[in-house]
């Protein structure tokens, strides 16, 4: 699933290529991606596009009629950038945003639809998609120490959820706890101030690491292969390989149709965590699938 640095990439690409042009038309490959209809899709074709937002995971573009559309591109959706008029062929084109210079096109692989485009009539209602969880960059210490331990958590459920922390999904959550060297079923209710350092700091700059990194490379292209198992990463998508602080090989849990990598060395003082164990562990902390955990929403 794209997260944040992923989806600032994207923004990042799609800047120079939208932002004040005029969106044409909008052809749907598979109208079961539309999940609103008010306002009709209609009002948003000859606008130009305002501006561009970042709301957790989803993409936000705002238009000169104070219209709103925003798109969640959950597990398997993806962004590119084809030439004007491009064909929206094949199942897994679910959508095709045709602009003067280029043809932005929505793909899903995969046999479920899980991708949504939600279109809003202004500001205040786009807001309602928010599921409230905040940006670990505009907060201090303090602010992120009162926001992951709010309710006890495992480490990796906090990270993840998007009603506590935003953009912050599968694959960063293990790269930001192995930078931090902690377990990801460390309750947050007994982190140690120290500890809580060391998390918001690898938060951060974990996170900034890979925006850098990713926004460097949507200068020269637009990023057409995002994924979440990345050259250059330390744990995450690397069951067996060597941990690079080390050595010692990188561990796995399964849970649902979630894995987390982890290394036992660094993280757990040596201890492998067992699959069966953590999911008693997590059997109330833990949504079964990600389509249940992207659907929280703050209360």
């Amino acid at each position: 699933m794209p997260e944040l640095p992923d989806i600032a990439a994207y923004l990042s690409a799609l800047e120079p290529r939208i932002v004040r042009r005029t969106l044409k038309n909008v052809r749907l490959g598979n109208p079961f991606l539309l999940r609103t209809v008010s306002p009709p899709l209609a009002e948003f074709e000859g606008r130009a596009v305002k501006s561009l937002r970042r709301i957790g995971k989803r993409i936000c573009m705002g238009f000169d009629n104070e219209h709103w559309l925003v798109l969640h591109l959950m597990i398997a959706g993806r962004l590119h950038w084809k030439r004007a008029g491009a064909k929206l062929g094949g199942r897994n084109a679910l959508a095709a945003f045709d602009f003067a210079d280029g043809t932005l096109v929505l793909t899903e692989a995969g046999s479920k639809r899980r991708a949504s485009l939600h279109l809003f009539e202004n500001e205040e209602q786009m807001q309602s998609v928010d599921p409230g969880g905040v940006d670990v960059f505009a907060l201090d210490l303090a602010g992120f120490r009162e926001a992951i331990t709010a309710e006890n958590r495992t480490l990796k459920r906090a990270l993840t959820d998007p009603r506590i922390l935003s953009g912050i999904g599968n694959a960063y959550s293990d790269e930001i706890l192995h930078a931090a060297q902690l377990s990801p079923v460390q309750l947050t209710k007994r982190l140690t101030m120290e500890q809580s350092e060391r998390l918001f700091d690898a938060a951060r700059s974990t996170l900034q690491l890979w925006i850098e990194r990713l926004v460097t490379e949507a200068k020269d292209k637009f990023p057409e292969h995002v994924t979440a198992f990345r050259d250059g990463m330390a744990v995450h998508g690397r069951f067996g390989k060597p941990c690079p602080r080390c050595g010692h090989p990188v561990q796995r849990i399964r849970y649902a149709d979630n894995e987390t990598n982890y290394c036992a060395f660094c993280q757990t003082g040596g201890k492998v965590l067992a699959d069966r164990g953590l999911s008693r562990l997590l059997g109330d902390d833990w949504p079964r699938t990600l389509d249940e955990l992207e659907a929280l929403q703050r209360k």
